[in-house]
């Protein structure tokens, strides 16, 4: 009796564990991405990540030292394809060949309107939150299948299912995240690879808290408490750790009939909209 319940409480903490997996998280020097390269790290994975500001990656780095986690970094602008190429072949070195969890978390913004975009804003914002995410997920897909095991999870927003003001591109680059997910759901599922999506509502980042968007959106600057303006249920602004929770959830064995899915995760935000 004491043996078979040793042997499920094994088998029910394997379930809830990263233990041994090893991960790539984009832009992880900030926002999201820390929060889920903290939290990939405390469940047991082996994460390296990445962002464009060396500065700002060692002060992360010293950070997650201090809480002795398994983390390490390297300089990449994911808008660019030779720097892309350079970090997989970096991930590869460091994993032996494998890896089992991709998080394509790195994206940003523009606001402006659709008439004042430039070729240079679109193919910007193009390369970095979508065209990244599949070239990456491309690279990636050699070193999942010698794992036996991968897990994509692309971290698109809740714009890429509903119209945000002066964000034309960016809601495409999210919305062809959206169909991008469910795509390679469908062609990876047989090589035991899992992509999923996450589609976050407002939450407190850098990106959120820049100037152009608080200027939209809050009548004094620096504040975050007009959440009327945002339509959000819960009657507040998400914390970039109830991102990193699902992201690290969809990774592991806990989840592993999910497949091919966005989830929102905004507070109730897109529900709200849609009940006006």
């Amino acid at each position: 009796m004491a043996k078979d319940l040793d042997m499920a409480k094994v088998e029910f903490e394997s379930r809830w564990s990263l233990h041994g997996a090893t991960a790539l998280v984009t832009g992880g020097s900030k926002g999201i991405g820390q929060a889920i390269v903290e939290e990939l790290a405390r469940h047991g994975a082996k994460v390296h990540t990445c962002a464009r500001n060396q500065k700002e990656l060692d002060k992360s780095l010293e950070h997650w030292q201090s809480l002795k986690l398994d983390v390490t970094a390297s300089v990449c602008d994911v808008s660019s394809r030779a720097e892309r190429e350079k970090l997989m072949e970096t991930v590869s070195s460091l994993f032996q060949g494998k890896l089992n969890i991709l998080v394509n978390n790195a994206g940003t913004n523009i606001h402006k309107p659709a008439i004042e975009i430039t070729e240079e804003d679109y193919r910007f914002l193009m390369s970095t939150n979508l065209e990244s995410a599949f070239h990456l997920s491309q690279l990636a897909h050699p070193l999942m299948k010698a794992s036996g095991i991968g897990n994509i999870v692309f971290i698109s927003s809740a714009g890429g299912l509903m119209a945000f003001p002066l964000s034309s591109i960016y809601g495409a680059t999210k919305g062809g995240m959206n169909q991008l997910t469910r795509n390679l759901a469908l062609e990876w599922a047989k090589e035991n690879i899992r992509v999923n999506c996450i589609a976050p509502g407002p939450i407190i980042t850098p990106l959120l808290l820049s100037v152009s968007f608080k200027n939209r959106y809050f009548e004094k600057e620096g504040s975050i408490s007009e959440v009327e303006k945002m339509g959000v249920p819960l009657g507040r602004i998400g914390e970039p750790v109830e991102i990193a929770t699902v992201a690290s959830f969809l990774c592991m064995p806990a989840s592993s009939y999910i497949t091919g899915q966005v989830i929102v995760v905004d507070g109730g935000m897109i529900m709200g909209r849609l009940a006006t």
